[in-house]
């Protein structure tokens, strides 16, 4: 059996970061992955060029069950610290929208920082956890052998894309050793529809996108919507997820920057022989306009002027146009979500070292913990922060 100081599970975000800073302490190492490269969600993150943080991370931008439960490792490790990780291998980075940072050098880039870091690590891939049993120490079981340390670090994420061998093991561990945890459900994920609603709203209109305020159960978001052939994507739906749970209706606002009723009486007055559908095309697609202006009605109004439009009839499609209230049907799941809500509960972990108040020793970071961010680099701010408060006591 070998010996070392610490066992991490998971060759990801989180678990290449606490290894990186246990290794600082003089600690002995091993990381056990089951993929055969490590950091794989990394390599695919931002469409292979790695949103690794944001300029304006704060707790408000993360989910959990305990809003200030991610306060303490953000707060002691943040998006400065990494950024001045990257700074320190030469690599340079670049701020897009809502102050998301992507690495000018890409995924690959951020991944071979961590690895660096990690050298003195012994990380072995390819491996499959049998068994882990405590007695005074952690003892794994695996097929590429026996492994034993004081402490244990989960690492493993939660299960989106299991296609990339994503899996729920650190809420299976969590439960070994009798510590609750919040079952996972997906989260910035695309929306889908009944059929009878993609019919109705967004049949032939797949690949449009257009600038929305997204809302649900308190939360808003206005950043890209976009229709697809299942039902809803883009950004703002992606954020919105989180917040959503089943038979919820979401709140669409297609036009955020105008009172849509002022404006179509307005219009009504100046230029009242103007088909509606005419008028609609000049804030949205062609195809949109017409579509709205026959759907978000009680009769088809795309082709009747406005100045046969009765005045009531047009301020509630106005307020249609600003408040679109629709229910999606689900989501397309943990399939192509890009992160889960729920994991170990943070009443099961001390925030300032991530490790188990019942299960000395036990450690559980990044994603496996219920805390979720948005998207735009949230999720691996809280990655980093996590494994780095772990690596500082491990």
């Amino acid at each position: 059996m070998k010996q070392y100081d610490v066992i991490i599970i998971g060759a990801g975000a989180a678990g290449l970061m606490c290894a990186a800073e246990a290794l600082k302490r003089g600690r002995s190492v091993v990381i056990l992955d089951k993929a055969n490269k490590a950091g794989k969600k990394i390599l695919i993150s931002g469409g292979g060029k790695c949103n690794f943080t944001n300029l304006f991370i704060e707790p408000e931008a993360y989910i959990s069950s305990n809003p200030h439960f991610c306060k303490s490792a953000l707060s002691r490790y943040t998006q400065w610290d990494f950024i001045a990780l990257l700074e320190s291998h030469h690599f340079h980075w670049t701020e897009r929208t809502l102050g998301q940072l992507f690495c000018d050098q890409k995924s690959g880039a951020v991944l071979r920082v961590l690895l660096d870091e990690c050298q003195q690590a012994d990380t072995i891939l390819d491996c499959e956890i049998n068994q882990v049993v405590f007695e005074s120490t952690y003892n794994l079981q695996t097929n590429q052998g026996d492994f034993q340390a004081q402490s244990l670090v989960i690492a493993t994420g939660g299960p989106s894309i299991p296609k990339m061998g994503a899996t729920d093991f650190g809420v299976q561990i969590a439960k070994q050793f009798d510590l609750k945890s919040l079952s996972f459900q997906p989260a910035l994920v695309p929306f889908t529809f009944h059929q009878h609603d993609i019919d109705k709203y967004f049949k032939d209109l797949s690949g449009l996108s257009l600038d929305a305020v997204v809302s649900c159960n308190n939360a808003s978001f206005r950043e890209a919507l976009l229709i697809t052939h299942r039902g809803l994507s883009g950004p703002a739906i992606l954020q919105i997820s989180s917040y959503w749970n089943k038979g919820d209706h979401i709140e669409v606002s297609l036009l955020p920057d105008l009172d849509a009723s002022e404006y179509l009486i307005n219009m009504q007055q100046q230029r009242g022989k103007a088909e509606l559908k005419t008028i609609l095309a000049e804030l949205f697609p062609k195809r949109l306009a017409e579509r709205l202006a026959n759907t978000l009605t009680s009769q088809p109004l795309a082709n009747i002027p406005l100045g046969e439009i009765n005045q009531h009839k047009l301020k509630a499609f106005g307020g249609q146009l600003n408040n679109w209230m629709i229910v999606p049907s689900g989501t397309e799941g943990l399939r192509v979500a890009e992160v889960c809500t729920g994991g170990v509960s943070t009443d099961e972990l001390s925030s300032k070292t991530m490790e188990s108040s019942k299960q000395p020793g036990l450690y559980f970071i990044g994603e496996t913990v219920d805390v979720t961010g948005w998207l735009g680099g949230y999720n691996f701010q809280w990655a980093w922060s996590s494994g780095w408060a772990a690596g500082q006591v491990v």
